[in-house]
């Protein structure tokens, strides 16, 4: 390995955890609206689900801008 991929490494795994850190509150807003669909709080619905989740996805590409993730 020379040292060029030894620094590759590193850097790839901190913008990796940093990206995993940034869409925490994101990922955290998607479990909670799937617990309150499974007590009973929110209606099960495909479609509310969608809406829920393209308006989340806006939010996180509005909030991070290019560091948001990109599926």
């Amino acid at each position: 390995m020379n040292n060029s991929q030894k620094l590759t490494t590193p850097a790839t795994s901190f913008r990796r955890t940093l990206a995993l850190w940034q869409g925490l509150p994101f990922d955290m807003a998607r479990e909670q609206y799937a617990k309150a669909v499974q007590v009973g709080l929110i209606e099960r619905s495909m479609l509310r689900w969608a809406k829920f989740e393209r308006q989340l996805d806006l939010l996180e590409k509005m909030t991070l801008g290019p560091w948001a993730r990109r599926v």
